[in-house]
């Protein structure tokens, strides 16, 4: 497979306040509908502050109810350029019943968030379920750590390509 079909499996993007898929354009229709829909983004020290704010600013501009999820060690965050964050709830408060999806940004934060069980175990819990589970960049070591890559096709930063294959995952650039 081609480099160019490679990255087309990955080619999913928000604008409009649809989730935009090429399957849903193969299937004939536009894509799912945002608004009324509930996500949770996890947080810790260190996070990508991009990685973070843009989601976060784009869903809620597409009427998704973001609820943002830390660790439970602090109350605010602060981002690798030093823009804060400060949660609303836990993780050991989160129910993956009430939520539609999550989102990980990456940066530093994934490595301390998988040094606490309740938040390994609440992106395992969200992928059981059949729930959206978005990482980004750095954030595959959060899907590492949750066990939950056998076998599928992943994408992340370079540096942690190994972590993803000796986790199981068929790692794509």
């Amino acid at each position: 497979m081609s480099k160019e079909n490679q990255r087309k499996k990955f080619d999913i993007g928000v604008s409009s306040g649809y989730i935009d898929h090429p399957r849903h354009h193969q299937q004939g229709g536009k894509g799912m509908e945002l608004k009324g829909k509930k996500v949770i983004i996890l947080v810790e020290q260190m996070y990508n502050d991009l990685e973070f704010w843009y989601p976060y600013y784009r869903l809620k501009e597409a009427g998704v109810e973001v609820t943002i999820v830390g660790s439970g060690t602090e109350v605010t965050y602060t981002g690798k350029s030093g823009i804060p964050c400060t949660v609303d709830t836990e993780a050991k408060k989160i129910s993956p019943a009430e939520f539609d999806g999550m989102i990980i940004p990456g940066g530093y934060a994934p490595d301390h968030m998988r040094r606490h069980p309740a938040m390994v175990d609440l992106v395992k819990d969200f992928f059981a379920a059949g729930k959206v589970v978005a990482a980004i960049c750095h954030a595959g070591w959060m899907l590492a750590s949750a066990d939950i890559l056998k076998d599928r096709t992943v994408t992340a930063f370079f540096a942690i390509k190994d972590d993803l294959i000796h986790a199981g995952a068929n790692y794509v650039d």
